[in-house]
């Protein structure tokens, strides 16, 4: 039986009255690329805020590389934080900062190390999202948004985590550079073995990329397994919401072979 490296079960999270989460439970093993889709306000940010710990639930369980998050003190989540890359909707790379910088940011902050091994670091992690050193002192405002996207990764991988969790990673990219992304993001687990939680509304990136995949609306589970299994059901809401998407994904399934 596969590894678990993240484990939810039966989470609720009420706001201020108002049930973002509803009973949520699912399991995402070692090695996986698993996505989470649906609208938005549907709940599926909410679901990485838990698990990187920045919200506590309401009621319900938690579990990362098998400890409970939110029992843990503020150094445990640091060392837990460490082991999870984190990629940002809009990239959240810092504008001040040459791309080196922002791929060792955290060597930066939190080490002692020289700045030539800190680029050093980040060349090895840019040449992972298929860049060169040609853009390491460049500034983000000279990046496309494609190439951006490919910063903010290699940003995310610098620390070497087990696990990354990629937040709407072709939002704002046309459709040929979102499956750019979608090529990369399988070119990473097979080049680094990392586990992939992958939030997304991208229909055609979340059924060629994904081992397994969860839809979620308005705070509840509506259907998971792999992309296979998701789309021969029979739920309204899930039909509804794959619409006729079917025929592009025929077209965009290429992206995985």
């Amino acid at each position: 039986m596969s590894e678990i490296v993240v484990k939810v079960e039966n989470l609720y999270k009420e706001i201020e009255g108002r049930k973002i989460l509803k009973g949520v439970s699912f399991e995402v093993r070692k090695g996986e690329i698993f996505s989470i889709i649906g609208g938005s306000g549907s709940g599926k940010t909410s679901i990485t805020k838990h698990i990187i710990g920045l919200w506590k639930p309401t009621s319900g369980r938690v579990e990362v590389f098998g400890k409970e998050v939110p029992k843990l003190s503020l150094r445990e989540m640091d060392e837990l934080r460490k082991n999870i890359g984190y990629v940002f909707q809009e990239g959240a790379l810092f504008d001040s900062l040459k791309v080196w910088e922002n791929v060792g940011f955290y060597f930066l902050e939190h080490t002692n190390m020289r700045r030539e091994e800190i680029r050093k670091i980040a060349l090895e992690k840019l040449r992972l999202v298929d860049l060169e050193e040609d853009v390491m002192d460049l500034m983000p405002s000279e990046l496309s948004g494609g190439m951006r996207k490919r910063v903010s990764i290699a940003r995310a991988i610098a620390t070497n985590p087990q696990l990354i969790i990629y937040d709407e990673p072709t939002s704002g990219l046309d459709p040929i550079t979102s499956r750019v992304i979608d090529r990369l993001i399988l070119q990473l687990r097979e080049r680094t073995g990392t586990t992939a939680i992958v939030v997304t509304h991208d229909m055609i990136s979340a059924f060629t990329i994904s081992d397994r995949l969860m839809v979620v609306k308005k705070g509840e589970i509506v259907a998971m397994g792999t992309p296979e299994e998701v789309l021969k059901s029979d739920d309204p809401f899930i039909q509804e919401f794959i619409g006729d998407m079917k025929d592009c994904l025929a077209k965009g399934s290429e992206v995985s072979n």
